[in-house]
């Protein structure tokens, strides 16, 4: 069975991909139905895009990669698309977009443009064998139980990379990037939890706040909630990609408000009020009952001092804490790290040494923010893909 381009991974990538390929294509997935992360993604509605979409929002060894990709095949083409389906869709904070309904319409969508487009797709298929010929491409697979032997003169490689392995994500974009002489960086979760050895946090769990958290390369301000294991939040899974194993983070519980003003302000009229009673007007009671074994929240406003309001305000801004580590691939969003950039063509994601062969998505060093920037790379590095491979 001979095609022109084979397609490993019927996620958000692979599918783009295979919908701007041309000619006769074939998907593979070894799971049971395609496009699984987008189905859960968003609380069941896929954030699939972000307005702010840009170069500076993804992570790379070479920041520079990702900008042709991205600059062809923008947040906008996508939204295009969307519409052009008929699904609704909304922003929420910080220009992520959903759908108004669910992600399975998204997944429908593009399970439409492949059959526009011609190509088949083979989900509960396992790779069992694969060798570059002078033609392209031999592949062993086992579908329902049978053996098939597939060539092609294209491969593209869209099987994500090595997070929530319990959905079947696996390394093996990484191992079929090395048997053909790429290379590939350090690969880590990322978009992940900080756990704390000590369950410091247990009598916390599902506390949400408001908060900058940051460390010596960026910050991020946006809610952070305490679990039984940890700090998880969007905050959390942002700062979690830039950090590093042993490192201190900083947690400023008030940022933007002006808390010594207020409390001295306070002191002046309310001065027989209880400390902590006022700081659970400005920060959930459940963590000022914590904190108050920490810091020095004893008495009432009128007992504080311009010195002990200020080291307060200080502390819930300046909080240092060290993650004994994070909660790894079984829940991080994304991979960060893959196969090495400079190993491919920023323009059609094609190896450089390797004629025919293809990496996109996650499998690629390059690693997105929370909020539709990694889906936004996956359409933006599928379309750059398929539509050079239609190109040839």
């Amino acid at each position: 069975m001979s095609y022109d381009t084979i397609i490993l991974g019927a996620g958000a990538a692979g599918m783009m991909c295979a919908a701007n390929c041309g000619g006769r294509v074939l998907v593979i997935d070894h799971a049971k139905a395609p496009g699984e992360k987008i189905r859960i993604s968003g609380g069941g509605r896929c954030n699939f895009t972000n307005m702010h979409a840009g170069p500076g929002n993804f992570l790379s060894q070479n920041p520079h990669f990702c900008k042709s990709a991205l600059a062809r095949y923008t947040q906008w083409d996508f939204v295009d698309l969307v519409g052009r389906h008929g699904i609704a869709w909304h922003e929420k904070t910080l220009g992520q977009l959903f759908c108004d309904g669910s992600s399975k319409q998204i997944i429908q969508m593009l399970l439409d443009e492949i059959a526009r487009a011609g190509a088949e797709l083979w989900v509960q298929t396992s790779l069992r064998d694969l060798r570059k010929t002078e033609a392209g491409f031999a592949l062993g697979v086992e579908r329902e139980g049978q053996r098939h032997d597939l060539t092609c003169r294209n491969l593209v490689l869209a099987t994500g990379g090595k997070s929530i392995p319990k959905m079947g994500a696996t390394g093996l974009a990484y191992d079929i990037a090395r048997q053909f002489g790429l290379r590939v960086t350090d690969t880590r979760a990322a978009l992940v939890p900080f756990t704390f050895s000590d369950g410091r946090f247990k009598e916390l769990s599902g506390v949400s706040v408001p908060a900058r958290l940051s460390n010596a390369r960026t910050s991020f301000d946006e809610a952070l909630l305490f679990t039984h294991r940890g700090l998880s939040g969007p905050s959390v899974l942002q700062l979690s990609s830039y950090w590093r194993e042993g490192e201190a983070i900083c947690v400023n519980l008030i940022p933007g408000l002006p808390l010594f003003d207020l409390l001295r302000d306070q002191r002046q009229v309310g001065g027989r009020k209880a400390l902590t009673t006022e700081l659970a007007r400005h920060l959930p009671a459940r963590l000022v009952e914590y904190l108050k074994h920490h810091l020095s929240m004893n008495g009432n406003l009128a007992d504080q001092s311009d010195v002990a309001l200020t080291d307060l305000s200080a502390a819930l801004s300046d909080w240092q804490l060290t993650p004994s580590g994070t909660e790894g691939y079984r829940t991080a969003e994304v991979t960060l790290g893959g196969i090495d950039t400079d190993d491919l063509s920023s323009k059609t994601m094609e190896a450089r040494d390797v004629p025919g062969l293809y990496t996109i998505g996650e499998a690629v060093d390059v690693t997105g923010w929370l909020g539709g920037y990694n889906f936004q790379w996956a359409w933006s590095s599928g379309h750059a893909a398929g539509t050079a491979i239609a190109a040839r």
